[in-house]
C-alpha cells in the first residue's frame, strides 16, 4: 500500500475520534495491554542478558511477549522452563 493513503487514514481515524470520541474503557484495555507488553519485552531482554550467562536465550517476539506480558514472573519461569526442558 501506498504510504500517503495510510498516513491518510490514520489522520481521518484520528479526526474521526476528535469528534466523535473514543469509547474510554477501550481505550484504558488498549493502554494498559501496551504497558504490559513493554513491560514483557523490557523483562525478556534483561533476562536474556542476565541468562546469556548460563545458556539461557528466550526469543524475543510477539508470542514471547505477549506471555511474559500478560503473565508476569510466571510467564518468565514458563517460557525459560520450556526453553530449558522442551528446546535445549
Amino acid at each position: 500500500m501506498n504510504p500517503t493513503l495510510i498516513i491518510s487514514i490514520l489522520v481521518g481515524l484520528i479526526i474521526i475520534l476528535l469528534f466523535v470520541g473514543a469509547p474510554v474503557k477501550l481505550m484504558r484495555f488498549i493502554g494498559q495491554s501496551m504497558i504490559k507488553v513493554g513491560i514483557g519485552v523490557l523483562l525478556l531482554f534483561f533476562i536474556n542478558i542476565i541468562g546469556g550467562s548460563f545458556g539461557l536465550h528466550i526469543p524475543i517476539n510477539l508470542f514471547t511477549v505477549i506471555v511474559s506480558g500478560f503473565l508476569g514472573l510466571f510467564g518468565i519461569v514458563s517460557l525459560a522452563a520450556i526453553q530449558l526442558f522442551i528446546f535445549p
